[in-house]
């Protein structure tokens, strides 16, 4: 960031990157909940408070700081892609967040290598798009930033869909999560995954439930 704290990215960048996080790239993100339908399901989850304080917790202490923290470990170790993706593969919770990591970053891989023509495949969804910022030297704050952006923005849909919570209110949400999005980004910049932890247990918990629920929109 600069002395103003705006983050230093060219206007191409910018957009490549913007488009990398879009509800359009085809990933397949809107298919996940991260186990939030389940939350929703049992009535843990039940308002837009309830809304605020999970997505919160998974963005602070769960899959978005861990996820975040993987990013930038493959931004600033390409000597180490393999390693870093057999770290991400074993940080999953359940079987269903191991699919959701997988396919979005088999997806990924696919449609940035057609486009971009960056070498790499099979790997996990925030490995990937680390690699794929660091072979295109995009800015490593920004990119953690959108991610992180896109994560709480496709939780808080999850909730504006089933809750059912108003546009409005999904929205103003997604607003007063930025400066966490920033603060979460920030510290795991550095890509330091060999003190990483992971404490969002409902959400865990919850996502391995999902795997038999009986009625269910999402894939996870």
């Amino acid at each position: 960031m600069d002395m103003d704290g705006r983050m230093d990215i060219a206007t191409e960048d910018f957009l490549t990157l913007t488009q990398w996080v879009s509800p359009s790239y085809p990933i397949g993100a809107f298919a996940y909940s991260h186990g939030l339908e389940t939350a929703i399901d049992t009535g843990a989850v039940a308002d837009a408070d309830d809304l605020a304080n999970w997505v919160r917790d998974v963005l602070e202490f769960g899959g978005g700081k861990s996820d975040a923290t993987f990013v930038a470990a493959s931004y600033r170790r390409p000597n180490q892609t393999i390693e870093i993706d057999q770290m991400c593969r074993a940080f999953a919770a359940s079987a269903e967040r191991q699919k959701e990591t997988d396919l979005q970053g088999a997806a990924f891989c696919d449609i940035t290598q057609a486009v971009w023509g960056v070498e790499m495949s099979n790997l996990t969804y925030p490995v990937a798009v680390g690699k794929a910022a660091a072979v295109r030297k995009l800015p490593i704050d920004a990119v953690l930033a959108a991610y992180l952006h896109a994560f709480v923005a496709n939780l808080v849909s999850v909730g504006m869909r089933l809750i059912p919570l108003g546009q409005k209110e999904g929205h103003k949400l997604i607003n007063t999560l930025h400066p966490l999005c920033i603060d979460v980004a920030t510290n795991a910049s550095e890509g330091t995954i060999e003190t990483l932890t992971s404490a969002s247990f409902l959400s865990d918990i919850a996502s391995m439930k999902h795997e038999t629920q009986y009625s269910r929109i999402y894939r996870t």
